[in-house]
């Protein structure tokens, strides 16, 4: 594969495109000073770029800027985007190579909704969660990586709106607590369901933002404690994140 635009002039106007995405309304000159260009090729590549509609140019200040056309054409794209589309193969990935059941859940007000589910194979004890099924953030590992990626007054209202109960022995119902456990996430970069949901079963999440960098997913590792030991914890917890940066990626 070559390294090099086999079309100069394409690479060019790309390239007049991605610096003005970054600076913002500039004149002719300073666009020039970017480029390293000549006045006359950087304003063949700008008359160019406004005959196409992706440039306008202020009639007052005389500097050019992008228009909404590339916007119009991202929405586009992401309209045909489906985050599962992207996620899944990852997941079922995971789920394949750890051997546990693999959750993933968008955020909803105070609960995260279950939007895919992997089964392991190779396991016969079965994770009773069904997609389209709801758990609170308060006390689920999807809800508190997604919650530590939040700002301290979406925390504290998340908690006081929820139903705070002791679902079981485990669950955090101390808010001063619960904050303690969400330092720790963000120092850790990962999130635990130490039996705080349901007993037996132990859940290491990590957070997933959407395409404008929004807290809006998680997925989860999960499974019965006889599997989830401290130190296995800390096997999953270096392949999780390792997950978590290859579907970022693909999201960019």
């Amino acid at each position: 594969m070559e390294n090099k635009n086999p079309i100069q002039v394409a690479d060019r106007l790309f390239l007049v495109m991605e610096i003005l995405a970054e600076t913002g309304p500039v004149t002719l000159a300073e666009l020039c000073s970017h480029l390293d260009l000549n006045k006359s090729t950087v304003h063949r590549l700008l008359s160019s770029l406004i005959y196409m509609e992706y440039v306008k140019q202020d009639s007052e200040t005389g500097k050019y800027a992008l228009s909404f056309k590339l916007l119009n054409l991202s929405n586009k794209l992401l309209s045909h985007i489906d985050i599962l589309d992207t996620v899944r193969p990852c997941l079922r990935k995971l789920s394949a190579e750890i051997g546990e059941t693999v959750h993933f859940v968008q955020l909803d007000g105070l609960d995260a909704v279950y939007i895919c589910k992997e089964e392991s194979q190779q396991n016969s004890i079965r994770m009773v969660s069904k997609v389209g099924s709801r758990i609170p953030l308060y006390c689920s590992g999807v809800g508190k990586a997604m919650m530590a990626d939040m700002d301290s007054t979406r925390i504290q209202t998340i908690w006081y709106d929820s139903d705070i109960k002791k679902l079981t022995p485990h669950t955090i119902i101390d808010y001063t607590q619960f904050l303690e456990k969400i330092k720790e996430v963000s120092t850790k970069g990962y999130a635990l369901d130490d039996e705080e949901n349901e007993l037996g079963v132990r859940c290491i999440a990590v957070s997933i933002p959407d395409y404008k960098g929004r807290t809006k997913y998680a997925f989860s590792v999960s499974a019965p404690i006889g599997r989830m030991s401290d130190e296995r914890i800390e096997e999953l917890a270096k392949i999780v994140l390792e997950v978590k940066e290859e579907i970022c990626r693909c999201m960019k």
